[in-house]
């Protein structure tokens, strides 16, 4: 993810902005890539944890923002991309 950083408040803004009704003293961040899994946040609050940890997380080509917002047994996946300074780059530098 672009930039390392477990900015777990970016992901609860974003629950936010969804509309859904939900409490957000239940939700809990974590991520997870191919170098390992860590939280960040549980019951709407930020935890401790390795910022050391997290940015070898973070630094993986593919990452999982895993949401929990403890309220039911439904579940939902979505696909996003992170546009960093070299996809805009490259995307920038030609016309069609």
């Amino acid at each position: 993810m672009f930039g390392a950083d477990a900015n777990w408040g970016r992901v609860l803004c974003a629950v936010g902005y969804s509309g859904a009704d939900v409490d957000i003293s239940k939700i809990a961040v974590g991520f997870s890539s191919g170098a390992g899994e860590i939280r960040v946040c549980e019951n709407g609050a930020g935890i401790p944890f390795s910022e050391e940890m997290a940015k070898t997380v973070l630094s993986q080509d593919e990452i999982v923002i895993n949401v929990g917002l403890n309220d039911g047994n439904a579940a939902a996946s979505a696909f996003g991309c992170d546009l960093t300074y070299d996809y805009i780059k490259i995307n920038g530098d030609y016309r069609t």
